[in-house]
């Protein structure tokens, strides 16, 4: 773990000190992803976009009049084939006028759009900004064209050329990581089957499987010791927010919960050049910053949404953001449980709920200001609303990392 007195030179008193002599509180007005699937209707990121945007909007209670800047999270042209969907949003959306920016950071694509967002309210440049991240990851592209183009997204030099797969090396980084945590394959079993069981429970998850430990047991070996079912699937789907300033709220939504804190950070693209190559550095260095603007420790939060495309990602993650020291005996003991101290991904996951990729950070935002507001899905919703929760992505094997800490409005 990274030290908390020191994060890559900048210290975390003088990051969280100069935050509160600037900061203008950005809050989340407006949430809503559509369903994540495989689309066969002949539909596309248009389409799930705008649906994505209106319902946002609506919830904010704001018309389109009243966006300032538009920032969409984007993964891959390859997907869309569109090279500038920022701009082709703005229009199909009635925005022209706004600034409108891409965003594209692999995995933390989304949540890096929500943090541009998120500083362009902060900074007083704009009142309200929209929050879009969508991808065809499902429909676009055989499974081969996209197993090649992820290994692109590492080095294609050292990665994708040699024919290095997105599996393999997140196998290799978890295999480094379950003999000093003590991890088992019974606990890739176990996270996996309560990340089901939740998205069993989401009416807009792409894989809500009701598996036992045994059909995972049977399932292909894809990388060891990851089978088919410890794997997120390909989805498509998209995700929005509004995001507003605290000035600028409509008297309904002064409830909403308000953006705490924002972290991102870079490690090693190489596996092999970590010191500890199963440990996810930038996600413990995202997380140490926005706990800093928040001035919070990790201990506070009461809610997760993790970045979980391999199961053993999401133990990792677990360590990485501080909630656990010794992972396998909290999800053993039910810590993480719905009726834990800390329940984690209770939208599904990227393993149950599903990954279109842009608009995975965005959707696990607009989730947890759902669930902290009490407007998430009822099976879905705790009764008693912690504080703060947290939505983490990363893109690569953990290369860049990105943390969104909520904190629920004064009035849910």
């Amino acid at each position: 773990m990274v030290p908390m007195a020191c994060v890559f030179g900048q210290s975390l008193e003088f990051i969280s000190e100069s935050l509160k002599m600037s900061r203008h509180d950005a809050i989340i007005t407006g949430a809503a992803l559509t369903p994540y699937n495989r689309r066969k209707d002949g539909t596309g990121f248009r389409d799930w976009s705008t649906d994505a945007f209106f319902d946002a909007l609506a919830m904010a209670e704001i018309a389109v009049s009243d966006i300032d800047a538009l920032f969409v999270a984007s993964e891959s042209d390859f997907f869309s084939m569109q090279l500038n969907p920022a701009s082709v949003l703005a229009t199909e959306l009635g925005m022209t006028g706004v600034s409108a920016t891409r965003c594209e950071g692999g995995g933390a694509s989304g949540q890096l759009a929500v943090h541009a967002a998120v500083n362009a309210v902060r900074s007083g440049s704009a009142r309200h900004v929209a929050v879009i991240g969508v991808d065809p990851s499902a429909s676009s592209l055989s499974g081969d064209a996209v197993r090649a183009l992820y290994g692109f997204s590492f080095d294609v030099w050292t990665d994708g050329f040699t024919g290095a797969t997105s599996s393999a090396l997140y196998a290799l980084s978890y295999q480094a990581f379950a003999q000093p945590y003590g991890t088992t394959d019974d606990d890739l079993t176990r996270i996996t089957l309560q990340t089901r069981s939740h998205a069993q429970k989401n009416p807009g998850a792409h894989l809500p499987l009701d598996s036992t430990a045994q059909d995972i047991a049977n399932s292909p070996m894809i990388a060891s010791p990851y089978r088919r079912l410890h794997c997120s699937p390909l989805s498509d789907g998209a995700a929005a927010l509004i995001i507003s300033g605290q000035a600028y709220l409509p008297q309904t939504r002064r409830s909403a919960p308000r953006v705490g804190g924002i972290g991102a950070a870079t490690d090693h693209m190489h596996l092999g050049a970590r010191p500890a190559p199963g440990d996810f550095v930038a996600k413990s260095v995202s997380m140490q910053r926005a706990c800093a603007q928040a001035g919070i420790t990790s201990d506070a939060i009461g809610l997760a949404e993790i970045y979980d495309p391999y199961a053993g990602a999401a133990l990792q993650g677990l360590v990485a953001l501080g909630l656990s020291d010794d992972p396998a005996r909290d999800l053993r003991s039910g810590v993480f449980g719905p009726m834990g101290r800390c329940p984690v991904n209770l939208s599904g996951g990227l393993m149950g709920q599903g990954a279109p990729v842009g608009a995975t950070g965005v959707g696990q935002t607009a989730t947890m200001a759902m669930l902290l507001e009490g407007r998430y899905h009822p099976d879905l919703q705790p009764h008693t609303l912690p504080r703060y929760g947290v939505a983490d992505t990363h893109g690569g094997l953990c290369t860049t990392a990105a943390v969104t800490i909520l904190e629920r409005g004064a009035g849910a």
